[in-house]
């Protein structure tokens, strides 16, 4: 058993490629709005990380949200598309990246004539409020 420096047992190293993964809609995602759980608590047993590749057919959309504890990265790879955030457009297209701390209302649009991709990281992997000490 390999062991860190804290004592406490590692978890092994997991390599997976894209094609092994199911999209899926996940609720609040419309229209074809679909991703695939890359790195996840439920994927892969990650404990502060939830990393999606999502891939919008124009025209699909995710709803309007806020996350209590959550931020969260988009990293547009291709495609066009309006991401609004706290009632703000903005376009976005390939290398455009948003950071989005908690609090902020966003959802993202896939305006373009081809599909929305881009990477969402995600910090904790769920939008619970910690347990006080």
């Amino acid at each position: 058993m390999t062991q860190s420096n804290s004592g406490a047992a590692q978890k092994p190293a997991v390599t997976r490629n894209l094609a092994e993964l199911q999209w899926m809609q996940y609720p609040g995602h419309f229209n074809h709005a679909l991703s695939k759980a890359i790195v996840s608590p439920d994927t892969v047993g990650s404990r502060f990380f939830d990393h999606r590749i999502s891939r919008y057919e124009p025209g699909a959309h995710v709803e309007s949200h806020v996350h209590k504890v959550q931020e969260q990265i988009y990293h547009v790879l291709g495609g066009e598309g309006v991401l609004i955030v706290d009632g703000e457009r903005r376009l976005v297209r390939a290398n455009d990246v948003t950071f989005i701390p908690p609090g902020v209302v966003h959802e993202f649009h896939s305006t373009g004539t081809e599909p929305l991709l881009f990477l969402v990281i995600t910090c904790p992997p769920t939008d619970e409020e910690p347990a006080p000490r």
